[in-house]
C-alpha cells in the first residue's frame, strides 16, 4: 500500500510517479481519483467534527455559568442534544470514509523508483548485462526433446488436469527433483538464507498483505467454499510469515528461501505459450524472500538479482538482465530486474527469474513493522525474486544441452543429484 502520509503531502510528486505506469490509473473513477476525493472528504469531516466540538465546549462552559445565576438553559440543552447527534453521524461518516479510503488506497498500485525507466510496455526494458555465449545452431524445441527422450508426457497432464499441465517421467522427474534441491542447498550454504517449508494454502488476508487481492483474484485458484487459495508463489506465504509483527531491527535483514509448488490461472494469456511448459498452471519454483531496512532495499535488490543469476551461471546456461520499465513493473513493485535466459530454438531470451523490490509497499499492507531509531513502529522493506522457477529451468537444460545425437548433456553440479549422470538419453 502507498504511504497514505505521503500521499496527502506529496500528492503531485506521487501522481507524477503513478502516471509514469499507465496515465489511466488517474481517470476519473479510478482508485487515484477516488482516494482523492476521500481524503478531501474525510479532511471536510474532521474540520466540521472538531467545530462541533469546539462549539460543545464553548456551550457547556456557558450552561454552567447561567446554571450558577439560576437562568433558564432548556433552550442551550436541546442545542447541546442535537450538536451531540451531529457529532455522532459525523462519526459514523468519517469511519465509512475512511474504510472507503483505505480500500481505495488499496488498488493503488506502488510508486515506480526514480531509477526505473520510462516506457509503456516490455519494448521499453533496457538491457542491463549479459552472460554466457548463446549457442546460434538449430535446435529442436524443448516439447520435442523431452518427449523423444520420455520424460515430459503432455497427453497425460491433459488427460489428468486439462491443458497447461504436464507429466514430467524418470530422469526428467529426477532433475526437477534435482534442481530444487540443488537451488535451495545453493542458497542456504552460499547465499546465506534460511530455508523454510510452507502451506502452498493462502487466506484473503494473506494474500492482500503481498498485493495479489484485491486486484488479481482472477488469476488465482480458489478453494471452493473456502475464502482460501492455492499460493501462485511463495512470496505470499514466506512474507507473511512476519504479517502484524514489530521486528526488532537487530533482527534485519531476515533471508528465507522456500520451495512450492505455484499454481496460476493464466487468465490473461489465451494463445501465449500453448505448447510446452514454459507458461503452466502448476509450476515448481524455488524463491529468495527478503525483509531489510528501507534505506537498503535497492541494494539488497541488486544482491537477490546475482543470488538468481549464480544459479543460472552454476548451470552454464547464458542469460541477460533487464530493468523493467515503468509500465512493465508488478503492481507491488518499485522496481524490477528480470533475468532471461536463452533458448535456442526460439532464438531469443525468456523470462526465467523476476526479482523486484517492493519498498515499504507490501510491509504496510501486511502489517510487518520494526522498530525506527526513534523507537516508533516503521513498516519494513520486502524484496523476492525467483531463484528460480524450476520447470523453465528445466526448459533451458534441456534446449541448451541438446545434442545432435538426440542426448542432453547434464549440467555438471547438478550430477550429484541425479546419480552422477551425466547424459539423459532416450531409453
Amino acid at each position: 500500500m502507498i504511504d497514505r502520509k505521503a500521499f496527502r503531502q506529496n500528492f503531485e510528486v506521487m501522481q507524477a510517479g503513478l502516471a509514469r505506469r499507465n496515465s489511466d490509473l488517474l481517470a476519473e473513477g479510478s482508485a487515484w481519483s477516488k482516494a482523492k476525493d476521500l481524503d478531501i472528504a474525510q479532511r471536510d469531516i474532521k474540520a466540521k467534527s472538531e467545530a462541533l466540538q469546539a462549539e460543545r465546549n464553548s456551550v457547556s462552559k456557558m450552561i454552567g455559568e447561567k446554571k450558577r445565576a439560576g437562568e433558564d438553559v432548556s433552550d442551550i440543552m436541546k442545542k447541546m442534544s442535537e450538536a451531540a447527534k451531529a457529532v455522532k453521524v459525523l462519526d459514523t461518516q468519517a469511519k465509512e470514509a475512511e474504510e472507503a479510503f483505505v480500500s481505495a488506497l488499496m488498488e493503488i498500485p506502488n510508486i515506480p523508483d526514480d531509477s526505473v525507466p520510462d516506457g509503456a510496455d516490455e519494448t521499453s526494458n533496457i538491457e542491463i548485462r549479459r552472460w554466457g555465449n548463446p549457442r546460434q545452431d538449430e535446435v529442436p524445441p524443448h516439447w520435442d526433446i523431452g518427449e523423444s527422450l520420455g520424460i515430459l508426457d503432455f497427453d497425460a497432464g491433459v488427460k489428468l488436469a486439462g491443458s497447461r499441465f504436464s507429466v514430467i517421467r524418470g530422469v526428467g522427474a529426477r532433475l526437477e527433483r534435482g534442481l530444487m534441491q540443488f537451488m535451495l542447498d545453493m542458497h542456504v550454504d552460499q547465499h546465506g538464507y534460511e530455508e523454510v517449508w510452507v502451506p502452498a494454502i493462502a487466506n484473503r488476508k494473506t494474500l492482500t498483505g503481498t498485493g495479489q487481492l484485491p486486484k488479481f483474484e482472477d488469476d488465482l485458484y480458489r478453494l471452493e467454499g473456502e475464502d482460501a487459495f492455492l499460493i501462485p508463489t511463495a512470496e505470499v506465504p514466506v512474507t507473511n510469515l512476519y504479517q502484524d509483527d514489530i521486528l526488532n531491527p537487530s533482527s534485519l535483514p531476515i533471508k528465507h528461501c522456500a520451495y512450492t509448488p505455484c499454481f496460476r490461472r493464466e487468465a490473461g494469456s489465451a494463445g501465449r505459450d500453448t505448447r510446452g511448459m514454459i507458461r503452466q498452471h502448476q509450476f515448481d519454483k524455488v524463491e529468495m524472500v527478503q525483509l531489510v531496512h528501507p534505506d537498503d532495499a535497492l541494494t539488497s535488490l541488486d544482491e537477490i538479482t546475482n543470488h538468481a543469476a549464480a544459479i543460472l551461471e552454476a548451470l552454464d546456461l547464458p542469460y541477460r538482465v533487464v530493468n523493467l520499465c515503468a509500465g512493465d513493473i508488478g503492481f507491488s513493485a518499485q522496481k524490477t530486474y528480470d533475468l532471461e535466459v536463452w533458448l535456442p530454438s526460439q532464438s531469443c531470451y525468456r523470462e526465467i527469474s523476476s526479482c523486484s523490490s517492493f519498498g515499504q509497499f507490501q510491509g504496510r499492507r501486511a502489517g510487518i513493522r520494526f522498530r525506527s531509531e526513534s523507537g516508533k513502529p516503521e513498516a519494513v522493506a520486502t524484496l523476492n525474486g525467483s531463484g528460480l522457477a524450476i520447470g523453465r529451468t528445466l526448459v533451458a537444460i534441456l534446449e541448451n544441452g541438446w545434442q545432435a545425437d538426440g542426448s542432453v548433456i547434464i549440467p555438471k553440479v547438478l550430477r550429484p543429484y541425479v546419480g552422477n549422470l551425466e547424459r539423459i538419453e532416450a531409453s
